[in-house]
């Protein structure tokens, strides 16, 4: 029996750099998420999404596994509950949310927790971390995108064999797949994300959002259409940009071609 507090179950943090951390922490059952659980993380992406303090969250499981999906003692209370609320849908916030979010994946991603996985926008992995999705395993019909999602990552090909057979997706053949971004040491998985992290940081907060918006969008057109919209989006950036804004972007630019790359990722 999970002991943990129900307030505890879904940890944020808030560092002065501009991480801020969202843990799910329910480790005695592998983080598997109950109904009030699925509405904190929600809500907490809301309330980070709000906050002009944080720029990157990063997401992550405690214990042996990143999220092993829905807790199915609870399956009924969820899946027919009002799957449209979209403010206790953690992905939908999470997908609503402006700043970008890094997976840190250790364990298992399983079913639900691999779509939550899926909504994040980078994804650094453990050595020996696995992706599954046992919908078809247990007669669970996908709602939170993986049905969808996954054959746009890896291709059509490579997702059905995953979902129609349950074979896991290892944290090296989601590198080669293009699902993954870093497989690294279990020791060095948090490392990896705040330095991803920290490389977003850096960069102009406003167009950072601004980008990964683009890109998600985009993402849900066809290539015609997503390139109108960044077409569209960059003409009204630009028209609503002032001379002195203008001048402010070419004295940074010169400033900063004249110096040499202060880090790598």
């Amino acid at each position: 029996m999970d002991r943990s507090k129900p307030e505890n179950l879904i940890l944020v943090t808030r560092e002065p750099n501009g991480i801020a951390y969202v843990t799910i922490n329910r480790p005695r059952s592998l983080n598997s998420l109950t109904k009030s659980m699925m509405t904190d993380i929600a809500r907490a992406f809301k309330s980070l999404d709000r906050d002009e303090s944080v720029r990157v969250v990063i997401l992550s499981g405690s214990g042996r596994a990143f999220c092993s999906g829905i807790d199915l003692t609870s399956a009924e209370d969820v899946f027919k509950g009002d799957v449209k609320d979209v403010e206790s849908d953690p992905v939908v916030q999470m997908e609503l949310c402006r700043k970008p979010i890094i997976g840190a994946i250790s364990g298992f991603a399983v079913t639900g927790g691999f779509e939550i996985a899926l909504a994040c926008d980078v994804l650094v992995a453990a050595k020996g971390a696995k992706f599954i999705d046992t919908h078809a395993r247990f007669g669970i019909f996908p709602s939170w995108g993986l049905s969808q999602k996954l054959a746009r990552i890896i291709g059509p090909n490579k997702a059905r064999e995953a979902s129609l057979t349950a074979t896991p997706i290892t944290a090296e053949q989601g590198e080669r797949w293009g699902l993954v971004n870093y497989v690294v040491e279990e020791g060095e998985l948090m490392k990896k994300a705040q330095e991803v992290a920290l490389a977003m940081i850096k960069n102009n907060q406003d167009l950072v959002l601004r980008y990964k918006s683009v890109i998600n969008d985009g993402l849900k057109l066809d290539l015609g259409s997503a390139l109108a919209l960044e077409k569209e989006r960059g003409h009204e950036y630009y028209k609503g940009m002032s001379k002195e804004q203008f001048k402010k972007m070419q004295e940074f630019i010169t400033g900063r071609g004249s110096k040499k790359p202060s880090s790598k990722l």
